[in-house]
């Protein structure tokens, strides 16, 4: 005769070691767990925001006041170059934001003006600049004369920049000599000089005939600190 199977038990929770079962978190509990949590992150995002505005704080303090600007007048070097054309409006706008996300750069404005001599000799005076408030003022300087020729594949460098900085002078000058070729096959060869302080840079590039003839960068980099003097003027 063959014996009944064994009662099977429940399913008992384990037993502690006092011989009862563990007692089961209070619901309380939980919710003071999950409201640390939370407290935890929204106080990790607090500190990143103050972290990210203190950033930015101390980058708005490492511009430079905005005290000067760059004019566009209607004549420069005592009457020598005439203006013809003022791009400031179409191609200073572009110049503008292309330099809108710069680290080195605040508040830009674009200025763009192309003078003819008044003599009647060939060729113009491409002066490109911008005025704002910079910081790093030897790579934009930098930066200014390898834009030169870097987007323009009929403008080659000849002479890589040097400092040619005249003798007194506070304002560093940077100067090197370019070819340009047109469609037609005609060349001409010119010197292009640039600054850059805390509230303007420009580049000068000086295409008259005379000029192409006999490219000497130390006058060039006089005739760039001459027309500095008479394009930046103070905010008032």
């Amino acid at each position: 005769m063959s014996m009944p199977p064994a009662p099977q038990m429940p399913h008992q929770t384990p037993l502690s070691p006092w011989g009862t079962p563990p007692p089961a978190p209070p619901e309380k509990s939980r919710v003071g767990l999950m409201a640390a949590i939370i407290g935890g992150v929204f106080l990790l995002i607090v500190g990143l925001l103050a972290t990210l505005v203190l950033a930015g704080k101390k980058l708005e303090s490492s511009y430079p006041r905005a005290e000067s600007s760059l004019t566009v007048p209607r004549a420069l070097l005592d009457g020598r170059f005439k203006l013809t054309r003022d791009e400031s409006p179409t191609q200073g706008r572009t110049l503008q934001r292309s330099w809108r996300h710069s680290w080195d750069a605040e508040a830009v404005h674009g200025v763009v003006a192309v003078y003819h001599p008044d003599s009647g000799e060939r060729g113009e005076l491409v002066l490109t600049g911008m005025y704002g408030r910079f910081k790093n003022t030897n790579e934009v300087r930098s930066r200014v004369l390898a834009d030169n020729g870097s987007k323009n594949t009929r403008v080659k460098t000849l002479v890589p920049p040097e400092d040619v900085t005249p003798s007194g002078s506070r304002i560093q000058i940077s100067c090197e000599v370019v070819t340009r070729t047109w469609v037609d096959g005609s060349s001409l060869t010119y010197p292009v000089c640039a600054w850059a302080d805390g509230n303007t840079w420009a580049r000068v590039a000086d295409m008259t005939f005379l000029t192409s003839l006999n490219v000497d960068l130390k006058a060039a980099a006089r005739t760039t600190l001459r027309i500095r003097s008479e394009i930046v003027k103070p905010i008032r």
